[in-house]
């Protein structure tokens, strides 16, 4: 299955490559833009059910991703799973469950994100799906990009594992080169 879903990647365009501002803060010289996948719904069905397939047999009641992405990749693996998919919302510094989501007590939940790099919005998530008392049973993304993923006390799975270098701003070798900073999802260097 790795060969193709290296395949989805690079027929999608999804790895760009250049000097890029993550949203954890950290620059790297490599990108997985993930709308670069989800804008095809024969690509996304795929690599959701390999989300959905690995779960399967947790009982999962609810899946629950962050917002942008995390919003398609839970309507899609829940819609496998043949149960709700929510999402939780940045609002302040936390994200939170609103437009009327809630997960009861014990409700099996398995959280998925697009893109795994330093786990913050896998965090976040956790977090919110704690307050609400959800049993989380395990995370599903569609790329670990991190190079060894943060122990999240669950059941980690995804669809392809890139270990791609990153650096603090500071420390940063592409910016030392004079390369422009370009912040994903914008033409616009960040300001």
């Amino acid at each position: 299955m790795a060969g193709k879903t290296e395949d989805i990647f690079e027929k999608s365009g999804a790895l760009l490559k250049g000097h890029f501002l993550l949203t954890s803060g950290l620059h790297s010289p490599a990108y997985w833009e993930k709308f670069r996948i989800l804008q095809f719904p024969g690509y996304t069905e795929q690599l959701c059910r390999m989300i959905a397939d690995h779960f399967r047999r947790e009982n999962v009641q609810v899946v629950a991703g962050p917002t942008t992405g995390g919003i398609i990749l839970a309507f899609e693996v829940a819609r496998q799973l043949g149960v709700r998919g929510i999402f939780a919302e940045k609002e302040d510094e936390e994200r939170n469950f609103r437009r009327g989501f809630s997960i009861d007590p014990g409700e099996r939940v398995l959280i998925v994100d697009d893109i795994l790099t330093t786990g913050s919005s896998v965090h976040e998530v956790i977090a919110a799906v704690n307050k609400l008392d959800g049993n989380i049973v395990g995370i599903g993304v569609l790329v670990d990009r991190s190079g060894q993923a943060p122990d999240f006390g669950f059941p980690l799975f995804s669809c392809h594992h890139a270990a791609t270098v990153t650096y603090r701003p500071e420390e940063c070798p592409l910016c030392a080169a004079g390369i422009p900073l370009v912040k994903p999802g914008s033409s616009q260097p960040p300001a």
